[in-house]
This record gives C-alpha cells, structure tokens and sequence, in this order.
C-alpha cells in the first residue's frame, strides 16, 4: 500500500499559442501495487492508484483545476540490497482515467465535463511517464519520491483550434508498506 503528496501542474499552451502560466496544485494519491520479480533485484510492478491532479492560475480571476483520476502505472522495479534495506530505482508507462473534475473561482465552481468531442472541456484519458527513487527499510516500510510526465494532449480543440494542448505533470513524496 501507499500514500503520498502531489505537487501537480497542467503544462501546455493556449488556443493562441501562448504557453499556459500555470502554478503547481498539492493534491494526494493512495493506492497499491504488487512487484513480480523477473530476474535478481528487477522485478515488474503493476498498481492502481487514486490520485488528484490539476493546477492553478493566479492570474486575473485567480483559478483553480481540481482532477481526480484512477491511475494505472506498470513501473519497471530495480531493488538492490543497500544497508539493511533496499534502494529503489524504477520507471515506466501509466495510464489514467479522469473520475472526476472541477473548475473553480472565488466561491463558484464548474465541473468539467470529460469527453473526446466538441463541447467537451477535456479527453477522459491520459497516459504518460513514471519515474520513482526511494528506499525500502528492512522492517518494509518505504520512502519514496516519484515524477509524472503526461505525454498525451488533454485539450479538447474546438474548431479552427489547432494550438493547445493540456498535459499533466508532477512530482509527490509517497510513504509505503509492503506486505
């Protein structure tokens, strides 16, 4: 099992062109994975994860993106020994569904509406890159920082828009427990 803190971001530009002046949003993800080992300290770890995302913008009218997505990562595990514990090395591909979503400004909030077509304000899915480094204590509690790069473009593009895009990214902080 594991928890942790978000630092996320929505990179990306504009109809305009002009790249988004987005500042980091702090959310949460909670979860659980397994490891399957494939070799000496390389194993494969597949995981299910509930993880809010989103940005915020505080510009004119000060807004804010909440997200929330069930994120489906499949990191690729090296797990030396190191002291009495384990270091953790990994990277892999995620894939993320959007649960849920708001916009919000002052006391007013707008839920997104997720889709693939016109008149929706963002794609439901999206699908990136993990990196994770950290360290698993003998006793299997873990530490562990990891990053998210989105690499698919969550704007929904009305017509004659052919310039923004949306991408997720991040950083969090994750504590965990292996059974």
């Amino acid at each position: 099992v594991r928890a942790g803190i978000n630092f996320q971001n929505l990179n990306g530009k504009d109809a305009s062109g002009d790249k988004l002046d987005n500042k980091l949003k702090t959310g949460f993800h909670v979860g659980a994975n397994a490891e399957i080992p494939v070799a000496t300290d390389f194993y494969v770890q597949p995981g299910v994860l509930f993880s809010t995302k989103g940005a915020k913008n505080d510009g004119i009218i000060n807004l804010k993106w909440n997200l929330s997505y069930i994120e489906i990562p499949v990191n690729f595990l090296y797990k030396p020994v190191l002291g009495d514990g384990k270091l953790l090395l990994g990277f892999g591909p995620y894939a993320a569904f959007a649960v849920g979503g708001n916009t919000e400004s002052g006391d007013v909030k707008v839920d997104i509406n997720f889709g693939n077509g016109n008149g929706d304000d963002m794609k439901r899915f999206d699908a990136g890159a993990n990196f994770l480094a950290g360290y698993e204590f003998s006793n299997k509690l873990s530490f562990q920082l990891n990053a998210g790069l989105g690499l698919l473009n969550l704007a929904n593009r009305s017509d004659g828009d052919t310039k923004s895009s949306i991408k997720n990214t991040g950083f969090g902080v994750s504590v965990g427990y292996r059974f």
